[in-house]
């Protein structure tokens, strides 16, 4: 496809292409479906005529079948999927294949390309997030009277719940979908048509492609459309760090809770693994899995951060490292997500934990408060208390009952579920999901293409 009469060495076109061929399959729906809102506008505005266009709807439609049905694959020497479309398509059509890439860019194609593909992953990230909250948000109303020891610095601090913990991480989920939005937003933006960056001389109608592919508008400067490559593998990165954060932080509070030194809860047996040479062991292996996945996730975005950084404006080859960073992070996060949509259902919680002596301290701070309420200023309350603790005279008293919202008695978990609908309806994930399986059949239907 670049052949300018002089022969480049194999082991060029090797390390440029680099590990496209593996990677670039995931992507060919996303590609065939950008390239056929090209051909229709390309129809529009009388590049092609009409044989030409049914011709090569139907080719693409034919190569999209091929794919679902894992027929398809990037042959030997052929550098990308974006090259095994255009060849296969030259195969089948001849002279009209060739046509495909008329009006357009490698740079736009591969741009347009990836944001389907990533505006589709977030949605569905987005749906198991949201599934994971309202698991969670369940499970808190399930177990809000079990009372824990809740720790700071690893110490034994104040009084909580299994209530208050699930709600914490519900609530900690819902918010990384404020990230996860905008990482879509700017995803669902259109650079078809942008070409290398600079304009075309054909009169592309830009909003006509955007409106087919379902792309909330455009990236209207041309360099600027070029310029959303690397920054939108950020704003992605960012939004996964911050789930990935939450999950990692999760699954470590599982391991150790799980430990016998805590004893807090465990996982059911059959979610556990054993030692090769002590039976009695029940390791907690997949939370332990999830936080070293999500903690390498969380260095992905330094990945790209040194990658991106100090490039000019224009395409370079660098962009190309960051498909299979994001792609694989994408993918590590949806795995992780369904793993701990299986582990939550399998924790076993631990009653009767607050009678143990250790936690005797826990309510140290309703006795400060209590004399407080008598006249006492803090300050010397807070002494009076402490020196009581220090002489071993200390006699903790009851847990005083917490009124205020998000406390361990009024959870407020209305208030976090009314937080999760209004951060959902921001963009219309199922519309999202389904958008392939709309788009193909209305092609067909269009273009009269039988099954």
């Amino acid at each position: 496809m670049w052949e300018k009469g002089i022969k480049v060495k194999d082991e060029v076109i090797q390390f440029t292409a680099g590990n496209d061929r593996i990677v670039d399959l995931q992507f060919a729906p996303f590609d065939l479906i950008g390239s056929m809102a090209h051909v229709i506008m390309l129809k529009h505005i009388k590049i092609l005529n009409d044989n030409e266009e049914v011709d090569l709807i139907k080719g693409l439609i034919e190569i999209y079948e091929d794919v679902l049905n894992e027929k398809f694959s990037i042959e030997e020497g052929i550098e990308d999927v974006h090259s095994q479309i255009e060849k296969i398509l030259t195969e089948k059509l001849g002279e009209t294949g060739k046509k495909i890439h008329t009006a357009r860019s490698r740079n736009d194609q591969v741009i347009t390309c990836l944001k389907l593909f990533f505006r589709e992953k977030l949605c569905i990230i987005h749906s198991k997030v949201q599934l994971i909250a309202k698991l969670l948000i369940q499970k808190s109303e399930e177990t809000k009277d079990i009372l824990i020891p809740g720790y700071t610095h690893t110490q034994v601090a104040m009084t909580s719940s299994f209530g208050l913990w699930f709600s914490a991480y519900a609530e900690s989920f819902i918010e990384d979908l404020i990230f996860v939005n905008a990482a879509f937003r700017y995803a669902n933006l259109s650079p078809l048509g942008s070409a290398a960056g600079y304009g075309s001389g054909f009169p592309v109608d830009r909003d006509m492609t955007a409106e087919l592919l379902e792309f909330d508008g455009l990236h209207v400067n041309s360099i600027n459309a070029q310029l959303s490559r690397g920054k939108t593998e950020r704003y992605i990165l960012m939004a996964l760090t911050g789930i990935s954060h939450t999950m990692a932080k999760m699954a470590d509070d599982i391991v150790l809770f799980m430990c016998q030194n805590f004893d807090f809860l465990s996982l059911n047996a059959n979610l556990t693994t054993g030692s090769s040479i002590m039976p009695h062991k029940k390791n907690p292996d997949v939370p332990e899995l999830i936080r070293a996945r999500c903690n390498a996730i969380q260095g992905k975005m330094t990945e790209v951060m040194f990658i991106t950084t100090g490039l000019n404006s224009g395409y370079h080859r660098d962009y190309q490292q960051l498909k299979q960073i994001v792609t694989e992070a994408m993918h590590d996060v949806i795995y992780c997500l369904d793993m701990l949509e299986i582990i939550i259902p399998g924790l076993k919680l631990n009653k009767g934990l607050m009678d143990r002596d250790i936690y005797k301290y826990l309510n140290s701070v309703d006795e400060i408060n209590k004399k407080v309420q008598s006249g006492i200023p803090f300050r010397e309350a807070y002494m009076l208390t402490a020196l009581d603790i220090e002489k071993g005279v200390f006699i903790p008293g009851e847990r005083t009952i917490q009124s205020h919202c998000g406390s361990i008695d009024n959870l407020s978990n209305n208030r976090i579920e009314t937080k999760l609908g209004k951060i959902t309806k921001e963009i219309n994930i199922n519309e999202c999901i389904n958008f392939r399986e709309r788009f193909i059949k209305e092609i067909k239907i269009n273009h009269e293409i039988q099954k």
